[in-house]
């Protein structure tokens, strides 16, 4: 079982605490704050009030025993800067740490963190796509201006097979899975039927989704 090294249980750290108790992974949460701490007692396996800036604190955690350390840290980007840093120093496995814009990411990158996240930004760009069109469900931004839409298959579709549409060749998007219902089918091959009602999880270029769904 994968562990994890949680550092700093604002909001984000406590969501993100939650998320991997639900994953069944050990986690040792970690803030100064006594409140914050205990916020989060129910579900993580350990967690200790402690200042992360600290060295002979950090050390005294043991931080190569963890598969993974999370610098979640909002308030304090000194603090989280020196947190990641020290990490490393010690010897951390793999840093994942929070920034709130570019400038931070550099800086973060330059010291320690292996990845740096931005859940703020995240949560931003998924309101503002999810807003653009009823039809979006989901949505994953990945590399390169490719993303994943989870989106209303067009009506004109329906009975129809995948490879009939010829979606890929045609259009340079792949189909990777089928949601009719509540139930998810990634087994996807050319014979499959798109039912009436069903949504699609598409894969291809931001734009080219965006254009071909009429989604702007």
């Amino acid at each position: 079982m994968r562990s994890i090294l949680l550092i700093g249980l604002g909001r984000f750290g406590r969501y993100t605490a939650l998320k991997l108790n639900e994953m069944d992974l050990q986690v040792m949460a970690v803030d100064k704050d006594e409140n914050h701490v205990n916020k989060v007692m129910n579900y993580v396996t350990d967690a200790l009030i402690g200042d992360s800036t600290s060295e002979d604190f950090l050390r005294s955690l043991g931080i190569n025993n963890y598969d993974v350390c999370i610098v979640a840290i909002g308030d304090d980007f000194m603090a989280s800067l020196e947190t990641t840093s020290l990490l490393k120093d010690l010897g951390a496995k793999y840093i994942i740490s929070r920034a709130t814009g570019k400038t931070q990411e550099k800086f973060l990158l330059r010291n320690g963190a292996d990845e740096v996240v931005f859940p703020e930004r995240d949560l931003a760009i998924w309101t503002a796509i999810r807003c653009s069109s009823d039809s979006i469900s989901n949505y994953i931004e990945l590399d390169d201006g490719y993303s994943i839409f989870e989106i209303q298959a067009p009506a004109s579709w329906a009975n129809q097979t995948i490879g009939s549409i010829d979606i890929r060749r045609r259009y340079n998007i792949n189909i990777l899975g089928i949601r009719v219902n509540d139930t998810l089918m990634m087994d996807i091959t050319a014979n499959t039927k798109i039912e009436e009602k069903s949504t699609l999880m598409v894969l291809g270029k931001e734009e080219e989704i965006q254009s071909f769904f009429h989604l702007r």
